[in-house]
Formats: C-alpha cells, structure tokens, sequence
C-alpha cells in the first residue's frame, strides 16, 4: 500500500498538505513542482490499495490521468478550487471541489479537518492573495495586528517561492520547502525556529519586488486592464505572481496581466481580475492552449509572440467595464 501526496508547488498547496500530514502523519511519496506545473496526476502510477492525495491543481487538466488511477483501483482524495469541468463518478473519489473566488485549498482542507491547523489555513489563504478570507478564518485565533502580518508575509513568501519556469529558479524546491514547513505545528513555529530558511524566503521577495516595482504598462493597456513585461530573468519568474498580487491590491478596480519574456521565445503570463470584480480570469486564460486557474486569478503556460495581439484584445475586453 502506497500513499502518494500530489500538490501545487505554492503556498496553497503546501500549507493544505501541511494541514493534512500534522492531522494525519504519514509516509508518503511527494509529486509537486514549480506552481504552473499543474498536469501532475501524469507522473503518477498507482492501484488497489493505494492512496492518492491531490491538492490545489486544476482537475480539468487532470481529468484523464485521475480516470486512469480510478480504473485501476486507487483510491483518490480530491481538494481543490480551480475550474474543475466534468468530475468524473467512482466510489473510490472523494472530491471536495470549491469554486468560488473567496475560497482557496487551504481553506477547504482545514474545513476538512474542523479547524484543527486553522493558522496554516490562514498563511495558505494569504498567500492566495484571499486576505479578506484569511482575516475572518483567523478571528477565533485573536492574533494581534502584527502576529496577522506575520502569517501574510509568510503566505506571501510561501507563494512568491512557487513561482518560476522550472524548479532551478526557485529559492526552495517546493518539495523539500513542504518538509522544512511541516514539521511545525503552527507557522510561528516555523518563523520562529526556522528563521534561516524564513529570511531567505524575505530577502529574496524583497530583493526581486524591488526589481519589478519600475514596470511601466505596455501600449494595449486601459484604465481598467494594464499589461506590463518583465524580462526573461530568475528574478522575473519568481516575482510574476506576487508582483499581479501586489499591483491588483494598489489598484483594485483594474485588472492585471504580467507577462515574463521566455528563452525561446514568447511569455509566461500571470493574470488578476480587478480585486473588486473576482471574475473572469479563468474564462480568459482557457481559451488559450496552455491556460487556467480560477476566477480571480489565472495564468497562461506560454503564450507565442504571434499571439500577443489577440491576447491583449481577449485581455481588454474581458475586463472593460461596461
């Protein structure tokens, strides 16, 4: 019997399995990878008897690995809140699939678990960029202004690590950033006695923000959907995420899409509708080949130059206000 854990790379991801290991500690195989790494379910080979865990990767784009495992007698537990299509019928799955945009996995995990790791729900929710969500899940925990900043800073240090176009660019792997995470019963504990690894983490966002924070929109760009490029280096990979994070909260009525100029050529896109109108990320992204995610925030794998017009027109017409 094998236990095999499948989850995003990011601070969802991570903080959702973390929840589940501190609630039920387990040896188990690890399939995760940088945070657009989301066909995952393809790299794993399972039957009766065995347990598969899957967190935070989209099961529209899994929906014919998950059948395969299904068929063959493996036992699938499901947690996510991406756009999710057709879920397939068997007994053997157990599919706990939410998606609302006020939402995340964590979240869905830890009502799962009836709070019992509430904080880490709270780091997974912040990294999500849910800070609404977050600050009500956190309420029974009475934390103090500064404890809140905390858990958002690590939730956004957690995040801006998944980001990147392979495991080289990042600061941590994000199966081994997992093992240093879980091994804490609370994220203070973490901040605490893992201060090494947390400083790394800081000293890398801050470093890369400071980079991205001199982009300019592109031509294309409207009063309510601005473009911008960052250029094909670590720093840009990294930071693509959390930079649409940051700029959809500076300007919440506009929506953002930070494109990441690629080696061979085209982009990598992170996409975020306005904060005050979480839709229509998912929608957008998916009617390009490498596109998903959820209403609220979304991405495209690679995007060929030659597409870069269309995508801009698709970009502002999807979030013009009417």
């Amino acid at each position: 019997m094998a236990h095999i854990d499948v989850f995003n790379g990011d601070a969802d991801g991570i903080c959702a399995l973390t929840q589940l290991h501190l609630a039920h500690p387990r040896d188990a195989r690890l399939v995760t990878g940088v945070k657009r790494d989301i066909e995952l379910l393809e790299q794993v080979t399972a039957g009766a008897g065995d347990t598969v865990t899957v967190l935070d990767v989209s099961l529209d784009k899994n929906r014919a690995a998950l059948v395969k495992l299904l068929e063959a007698g493996a036992d699938v537990f499901y947690v996510d809140h991406h756009f999710a299509g057709d879920i397939p019928q068997s007994p053997r799955l157990k599919a706990h699939i939410n998606e609302a945009p006020d939402v995340c996995t964590s979240l869905l995990v830890n009502g799962e678990l009836q709070n019992r790791f509430v904080a880490w729900a709270v780091v997974g929710a912040y990294g999500d960029n849910l800070r609404k969500s977050a600050e009500t899940v956190a309420k029974p925990l009475a934390l103090t202004p500064t404890q809140l900043g905390q858990l958002e800073d690590l939730g956004t240090y957690l995040n801006y690590n998944g980001y990147g176009e392979r495991i080289e660019d990042l600061h941590f792997a994000p199966d081994a950033l997992f093992r240093l995470v879980s091994r804490h019963e609370s994220p203070f504990g973490f901040i605490a006695d893992a201060r090494e690894h947390f400083e790394k983490l800081a000293d890398g966002y801050k470093t890369d923000m400071g980079k991205a924070e001199s982009t300019k929109p592109i031509a294309g760009s409207t009063d309510d959907a601005a473009l911008l490029v960052l250029p094909d280096e670590p720093w840009a990979r990294r930071v693509s995420g959390v930079y649409s994070n940051d700029l959809v909260n500076l300007f919440p009525d506009r929506a953002h899409a930070v494109l990441t100029e690629k080696a061979g050529g085209g982009y990598l896109i992170s996409v975020r509708a306005p904060l005050n109108r979480k839709k229509g990320a998912d929608e957008l992204c998916r009617q390009f080949p490498t596109g998903g995610g959820r209403a609220a925030a979304a991405g495209i794998n690679h995007l060929p130059n030659d597409q870069l017009g269309a995508f801009t027109q698709a970009f502002t017409a999807q979030f013009a206000r009417s």
